[in-house]
């Protein structure tokens, strides 16, 4: 008779497959090929092509040696994370796959999903501060990330230190140095540098390099890691992690959603700091359900073609309203004007989005006009989808924004922030054309 195996040495059953395809003829595959079917394997599931909806709160554990250290993962008592399913508000297999195949995208360590892009802003804030601590943050930020921060953050005693999107290495030394003895009167540090480029609504560029080359300069990189939201240009046109930030956010809602019917968000980046995003995650929830998980991987199988056309179809319309009489300026990353952000733009961006703002001659009853005269391009916010959006932010997203911040950053009255969708290019054109005749 041989001997008992201990329970505690049984190899944990597999869920995800030993050894998944990530090359072909001595080359790594590209994103686009592997969110066909990486991180899955159809043996697993009864040979079920796709990856089915796992509806279960909890998971069965195969003896309990293995739920014991499955917990102590998930508690931290053991470096690693789970080994093993525990329960659904932890992990779970629509969730683990999506974040697999999230993490390729970004050339990322490992990603994390969340019910919403806000929840994932909220708890990434929330995990890097203590009370007395400064956070650095570009602007202008989405109306509710700037709020989270500003007012939020507060009543914990957490204090920012802003910057403007195109700021100069001189400007960004300076804005450390103000933060570092900041955070030093109030007993703290300066523990996450938050930014977002493009800006929302106005498609301002930050220079991550240089932010990268400040923060270097002035605190310990491993206690201060850059986050940055990704959302109008990620996955496709921009790639943070390459040049010099630690943390990518999105609103998976948006592009990589791509079809205006689910709300999500995701961090993704290095692995010391996502454990601290993943232990508060599991404590408060906030991480995306299954539905939604398998929603976001049929999106990711198509995310490519679906920004390459609405950037294709971007690039079109932008050109013809670049020239309409009625049309005072451009916010398209294709058009750049300033010396400073075409130079970021060259150096980080990969394209020019299909994101961008129009500024129509006149204030907002020239606004309204135009928004209430479209027939493809519907009157709505967020962004990212099939569908043309066309919104006002002065007066909608960004209209908990006080007057003067709102002037600062740029976000005027006759500013109207379009999202191109894959409609055919003639007939966003004749569209705008026929708004612009109501203005």
């Amino acid at each position: 008779m041989t001997d008992a195996i201990d329970p505690i040495d049984q190899p944990t059953p597999r869920r995800k497959p030993k050894d998944p395809v990530t090359t072909i003829d001595g080359r790594p595959m590209k994103p686009s090929t592997l969110m066909m079917g990486y991180g899955y394997d159809p043996v697993l599931s009864e040979g079920s092509l796709k990856a089915p909806i796992f509806l279960t709160s909890t998971f069965a554990f195969e003896n309990a040696a293995a739920g014991k250290r499955h917990f102590e993962g998930i508690t931290g008592k053991r470096a690693g994370g789970a080994e093993g399913l525990v329960y659904s508000r932890f992990n779970a297999p629509n969730q683990e796959i999506l974040e697999d195949r999230l993490a390729i995208w970004d050339g990322a360590e490992e990603a994390l999903s969340f019910s919403s892009g806000m929840t994932a802003i909220a708890i990434l804030m929330l995990a890097a501060c203590k009370a007395g601590d400064v956070i650095v943050h570009s602007g202008p930020l989405y109306a509710a990330s700037e709020g989270f921060v500003a007012k939020i953050m507060a009543k914990f005693g957490v204090t920012y230190v802003d910057f403007p999107a195109g700021a100069t290495p001189e400007q960004l030394d300076a804005v450390m140095q103000q933060a570092k003895a900041q955070a030093e009167a109030q007993g703290g540090e300066v523990p996450l540098i938050y930014l977002e480029s493009p800006g929302n609504p106005t498609n301002a560029l930050v220079d991550i390099e240089a932010v990268r080359d400040a923060r270097d300069a002035h605190f310990d990189a491993d206690r201060c890691p850059i986050a940055i939201d990704n959302t109008f240009l990620g996955p496709l046109w921009q790639r943070p992690l390459e040049h010099g930030a630690d943390l990518v956010v999105y609103s998976l809602t948006k592009y990589v959603g791509g079809h205006s019917d689910l709300v999500a968000g995701s961090v993704s980046g290095k692995k010391r700091f996502i454990d601290a995003i993943r232990a508060l995650r599991n404590t408060m929830g906030g991480i995306a359900d299954p539905n939604t998980a398998w929603m976001l991987l049929r999106s990711l199988e198509t995310v490519e073609l679906r920004m390459e056309r609405a950037g294709k179809n971007a690039e079109q319309v932008c050109a013809f309203l670049k020239s309409h009489p009625k049309v005072e300026g451009l916010g398209y990353l294709g058009m750049i004007e300033d010396a400073r952000q075409q130079d970021i733009y060259d150096r980080h961006c990969e394209g020019a989005g299909s994101t961008f703002s129009v500024f129509i001659k006149g204030g907002e009853s020239e606004c309204f006009r135009f928004l209430d005269a479209l027939k493809v391009a519907k009157l709505a916010v967020s962004l990212g989808g099939t569908e043309t959006l066309a919104s006002h932010p002065a007066s909608m997203t960004h209209l908990s924004v006080p007057d003067e911040r709102k002037a600062a950053l740029g976000i005027t009255d006759n500013l109207v922030r379009i999202s191109i969708g894959i409609e055919d290019p003639d007939d966003l054109i004749a569209d705008f054309r026929q708004a612009l005749e109501a203005v």
